[in-house]
């Protein structure tokens, strides 16, 4: 007891001694190495790191199956720096998704219009110069679509779901095809069939023409299915000659507004027309009753940046010969035929046709007898069909649409490059007006000298001068030779001749080195020749002006039609899509049959927007407003009025007051009453299918929303106006006139909007230019029958539109996976490695490789069955993707979270060291405590 209280009381000493000798004996632990880790992409196009590079997917497990720890691979990991350097994953960059796409070209090898001739030189030299590689790119929320001036204002400082310009990429693999000389007489004899004048009471060939694109569209599919084209975007340029006969054509769908009006004044007519029935004569069924045979182009598609191939006369015996029979049997079949006879043979072939938005229209209006919504659509020299191709035919039009006034990007006559005005113009003059410029150039060259005595030198070098500048202009890529050309070949000759007796003579100096210059100028000239035409380096500016104008185009056609640009905003792939139509009127109707609107349109449109993979569904709500003030206030706070000012085409200025509904405060009042449950649906909460909330607001007056809009997509509704003006003048103009909207039958703007709700889906004359960091606008591809073309009523929903949709999906999903894969990896690299936390990372790291591996070869499968556009098969491997990315997430997390536990863990450790201090040092403690707590003596005690 007393030992004990006086070892407590001596406690404090003895610590301070033993802290003093052993403050020289503990080992620090040192600095940890911090390694840097540069972030590169998985998936750029540098050497060292490829996407589809082996080094992306690990595999060394060797080393994780042994049991024993050997001093490297500490040594390694120490010296990593952290643990994404040492596994050697890196953030992602970019990822690229493969395109194939065929130009086609038809009538440039030399029959088409001016002979005009393409090489396979020129063809790689110019089309290799197109941007193969475009990164994918979104459009935020605009924030008034059209202005005063009818252009695009976009938000900048938005907060976007994903980056506007995004980390996939498209790598376009472009295949040239030039055909036989064959194809090109198909399709000049098939223009000719299938064309009629414009102006029913013009009687001259001289007019405008119409061709009827539903024949070409027969035409242009066989070619595509003939050469096993399907699995590829097909882009057709044609060249075909013109026929001197006629003067200019285009290609329209449906019939002119001289038809029209023809078929409104002729009522008997119209009853002939339905009294038709299904006709299976007509010119349509001829033409698509041709045989179906397949002579395959190539097994598969050369994905690489360009390729070229011609297609052999012998190649196309069979296509041409089916097609001819099928030609003349057409037109057999249309001859000696009046404008009444023409006309029905028209609208018979639209009502037994397969285009449904057109059979729907003439149906209704023809048993309603009323034709007053039935409007021409616009004659254009491009098209894009409803399978995976479009043309462009240089030899038609020129044609122009988009805004009426203040829009930018409009197609105007000069948009299109023009065989005529650029390989013509310069290469058809005549001997005699060749030797007219001729004149003119030595006129006007020495009108300079003046009356001044000049030298022959300078005289010589003027005459060379001229014959250069002739030759240039009028001799190199001529089809046929001037005769002038040779003789000036022969002075040319003579020319060099003379500069050489200047160069022997003794001559003056001057004059000497003048002749040597020239000589020396002259050395590799061979001006006048054949040689020099035939050269495939010799192209004169005309040709290079064409083919720069040609490229620039098929570049906006990639960047328009095959990978436009997408609205901002995250939209995923469900199987069911549950449509609530909520169509709202004034008053209360009897059953939803006595509505206004045709449901079988309006469902079956809906319908087109869904992939094979999805399934729709529908319900049909009738909402009066009588009986509804809740949602009668609703209407009535959106709806607003503006004074719109409009300069129409003649230049008349007109100031319309519009009434609209306000689609964010149409918006605001209807969430509310979703909230309250009066409008929310069955399938609200469900995760495998998505509701799509529509609006239909029929109404007796002109209304619009927003101003300019039949139809407006929201974040979580569609809104759609009806109204009984069947020719509302828009913004837009084609060729001249105004286009009318028939504000009866809002189908068309429905389905536009209902695809940018679910799909993110855009008009093709939008796309984002990251050089002004905005919505540009091109109007050239607003064309074919679809919801966002202007030039047409149509509503149909072409297979670029299709694969768009299903593009949008499958990016969205890609995307979502790279963040979140960016995101753990970032995780990596923050993680510092040390070789305590060795052996516990070596327990997660072969489950961690196999996770990340597993993600790439999702994005990998997805990216090459993407390539072959199997969208629906790509689509079926998302939720996997999905699943792979989360378990990728989680399992980084974990293995952070085991690696945390031992950095938090203190690690001591007393290291002493024996040296010949330390037995002293022990002495004198053991000396100490023996003095402190050594017995004492008893003292006696005295009282």
């Amino acid at each position: 007891m007393f030992f004990m209280r006086h070892l407590i009381r001596f406690l404090p000493l003895i610590s301070l001694l033993l802290l003093l000798i052993a403050s020289t004996s503990y080992g620090s632990p040192g600095n940890r190495k911090t390694g840097r880790s540069s972030v590169f992409s998985l998936f750029n196009l540098k050497e060292r790191s490829k996407f589809w590079s082996e080094a992306v997917i690990r595999s060394d497990f060797d080393d994780l199956e042994t049991t024993t720890v050997e001093q490297s691979s500490v040594l390694n990991f120490t010296k990593a720096g952290n643990v994404a350097n040492y596994l050697q994953i890196l953030e992602v960059e970019h990822m690229y998704l493969p395109v194939p796409v065929n130009f086609i070209f038809i009538g440039f090898e030399g029959s088409g219009n001016q002979a005009f001739k393409l090489h396979a030189e020129e063809i790689e030299r110019w089309f290799t110069k197109i941007d193969h590689i475009f990164e994918h790119t979104r459009i935020p929320q605009p924030e008034e679509v059209l202005s005063s001036f009818y252009r695009n204002r976009i938000y900048k400082s938005h907060q976007h779901h994903f980056p506007l310009v995004s980390h996939l990429n498209y790598n376009f693999s472009v295949h040239a095809i030039q055909t036989s000389e064959k194809v090109n007489s198909i399709f000049e004899h098939a223009i000719g069939v299938f064309s009629r004048k414009d102006d029913t009471n013009h009687t001259r060939h001289d007019g405008l023409w119409q061709v009827d694109v539903d024949m070409m569209d027969v035409l242009f599919t066989s070619l595509v299915e003939y050469l096993d084209l399907e699995s590829a975007y097909n882009i057709f340029v044609m060249n075909p000659k013109r026929d001197a006969r006629r003067g200019k054509y285009g290609y329209r769908r449906g019939l002119s507004e001289s038809e029209i009006n023809f078929l409104k004044e002729d009522k008997s007519l119209q009853d002939k027309i339905l009294r038709s029935g299904s006709v299976t004569d007509n010119a349509l069924a001829i033409w698509s009753a041709m045989d179906k045979v397949k002579r395959p182009l190539y097994k598969k598609h050369p994905m690489a940046k360009f390729s070229w191939t011609i297609t052999e006369e012998t190649e196309m015996i069979e296509w041409y010969d089916s097609c001819l029979n099928a030609l003349n049997n057409v037109e057999r079949l249309s001859e000696k035929k009046d404008v009444a006879d023409i006309i029905q043979a028209k609208v018979v072939q639209l009502l037994n046709g397969k285009n449904e938005d057109m059979k729907l229209q003439w149906m209704k209006d023809l048993k309603s007898g009323d034709l007053s919504g039935v409007h021409a659509e616009c004659l254009t020299d491009t098209w894009i069909g409803k399978d995976r191709w479009a043309f462009i035919d240089l030899s038609a039009g020129p044609f122009s649409w988009g805004p009426a006034v203040g829009g930018e990007g409009v197609r105007t006559e000069l948009t299109l490059p023009n065989v005529e005005k650029t390989i013509g113009a310069v290469a058809e003059i005549t001997e005699e007006e060749a030797e007219d410029h001729l004149q003119e150039a030595i006129q006007e060259k020495f009108a300079a000298f003046g009356d001044k005595d000049h030298q022959a030198i300078d005289i010589l070098l003027a005459e060379i001068d001229i014959y250069e500048l002739f030759a240039f202009k009028h001799c190199w890529g001529r089809r046929v030779k001037l005769s002038l050309c040779e003789e000036l070949d022969e002075r040319m000759h003579d020319l060099k001749t003379e500069l050489e007796s200047f160069e022997k003579d003794d001559s003056v100096e001057s004059h000497k080195q003048k002749a040597v210059d020239a000589l020396k100028r002259m050395e590799n000239w061979n001006l006048f020749s054949d040689i020099a035409y035939e050269h495939s380096h010799n192209y004169t500016v005309a040709r290079d002006t064409f083919l720069a104008h040609m490229g620039a185009t098929l570049w906006g056609s990639m960047r328009h039609i095959i990978s436009p640009s997408i609205a901002d905003g995250a939209f995923h792939h469900y199987e069911k899509i549950s449509f609530q139509l909520f169509f709202i009127t004034q008053e209360k109707v009897q059953n939803i049959k006595s509505l206004p609107v045709d449901i079988n349109a309006i469902t079956g449109g809906l319908s087109s927007l869904l992939l094979p993979s999805q399934k729709p569904m529908f319900s049909q709500h009738m909402l009066p407003l009588s009986e509804d003030p809740a949602l009668a206030m609703a209407f009535s706070v959106s709806r607003r009025a503006s004074a719109v000012p409009m300069l129409l085409v003649n230049g008349t200025f007109r100031r319309n007051v519009r009434s609209y509904l306000d689609s964010s405060i149409l918006q605001h009042q209807l969430q509310r009453l979703s909230d309250h449950g009066s409008l929310k649906g069955s399938h609200a909460l469900s995760r495998s299918t998505l509701e799509v909330p529509i609006f239909w607001f029929i109404h007796g007056e002109p209304l619009l929303v927003d101003k300019h809009y039949q139809a407006k997509a929201l974040s979580d509704m569609v809104i759609v106006v009806q109204s009984d003006s069947s020719s509302w003048e828009s913004h837009l103009q084609c060729n001249g006139q105004s286009l009318l909207w028939n504000l009866r039958r809002p189908i068309k703007a429905a389905l536009a909007a209902v695809s940018e709700h679910i799909a993110g889906l855009l008009p093709l004359h939008l796309v984002y230019s990251q050089a002004h960091e905005t919505a540009i606008e091109d109007w050239l591809w607003s064309v074919g029958c679809s919801p966002f073309s202007v030039t047409s009523q149509g509503w149909h929903i072409s297979q670029f539109l299709s694969d768009t949709i299903a593009r949008s999906y499958m990016l969205t999903t890609l995307e979502e996976s790279i963040q979140q894969v960016n995101s753990a990896i970032h995780r990596l690299l923050a993680e510092r490695t040390s070789a305590q936390s060795f052996k516990a990372f070596q327990a997660h790291e072969r489950h961690l490789v196999d996770k990340y591996n597993y993600v790439v070869n999702r994005w990998k499968r997805i990216s090459s069955i993407a390539g072959e556009l199997r969208f629906v098969d790509a689509l079926r491997l998302l939720s996997s993707l999905e699943d792979a990315s989360n378990g990728f997430v989680e399992y980084v997390n974990t293995t952070v979270a085991s690696l945390h536990q031992i950095h938090c863990t203190k690690q001591r450790k007393v290291k002493v060291e024996f040296d010949l201090t330390t037995i002293p040092a022990f002495l004198v403690v053991f000396f100490v405590l023996w003095l402190v707590l050594k017995p004492r003596r008893p003292k006696a005690k005295i009282n």
